[in-house]
């Protein structure tokens, strides 16, 4: 594992040569080499605000000039949400070694423990408001029926990138997509994200 994330941290800069930008070649290659990834590219993502375990206000919102990786793992998940949540401790540990501990954020939306979580860049928070709301606002972005906890990839600027679904994918891919989205200028903002700005 420590000799993938070695190559991983190596080849970093080297990674942007799978796409130019995300949302066009970088969404066909995973979609060709990761069953459980699906794009998404959505320009507008569900609100998500919440308190962290230390009673922190958090808002996905204010994380714009970040790329936000969102799971949730509510209570009575069970093995499904653990099985996934250590999973992406892995996908952090390869992202960690990298610059990208600088340019990447976990969420974990949930009652989550954080014993195996480099708190540099994780998160546990609980949603303000109806949570079985807010994990239904997400997971109605995905085309694919059932109830699999799902990963949702919030690329800079907003924008829902992708969902990795299950407890299967694999984690270097996920980690190449993130490297890819943070090898990406960020988007400019149009005027209606300049306007809806305001509001926020």
């Amino acid at each position: 594992m420590r000799r993938i994330l070695f190559i991983l941290a190596i080849l970093f800069p080297a990674v942007p040569a799978i796409a130019h930008h995300p949302g066009e070649r970088i969404d066909e290659v995973m979609a060709e080499r990761e069953p459980a990834f699906e794009p998404t590219d959505q320009q507008r993502t569900p609100r998500l605000r919440g308190i962290d375990a230390d009673g922190g206000a958090l808002r996905l919102d204010a994380m714009q000039d970040r790329i936000v990786v969102v799971s949730f793992a509510p209570e009575g998940c069970g093995a499904p949400c653990d099985t996934q949540q250590a999973l992406l401790r892995k996908v952090q540990e390869g992202v960690n070694i990298t610059p990208m501990l600088d340019w990447i954020i976990f969420l974990t939306v949930g009652p989550a423990t954080g014993a195996d979580w480099d708190r540099a860049n994780w998160f546990a928070i609980t949603p303000e408001g109806d949570a079985v709301k807010t994990r239904a606002n997400f997971s109605a972005l995905s085309d694919r029926n059932g109830s699999t906890p799902m990963v949702h990839i919030i690329d800079r600027g907003g924008r829902h990138a992708a969902i990795f679904h299950g407890t299967e994918f694999g984690h270097v891919n996920l980690i190449l997509y993130l490297s890819e989205l943070a090898n990406t200028p960020p988007p400019e903002p149009g005027l209606l994200d300049r306007i809806f700005g305001i509001f926020q």
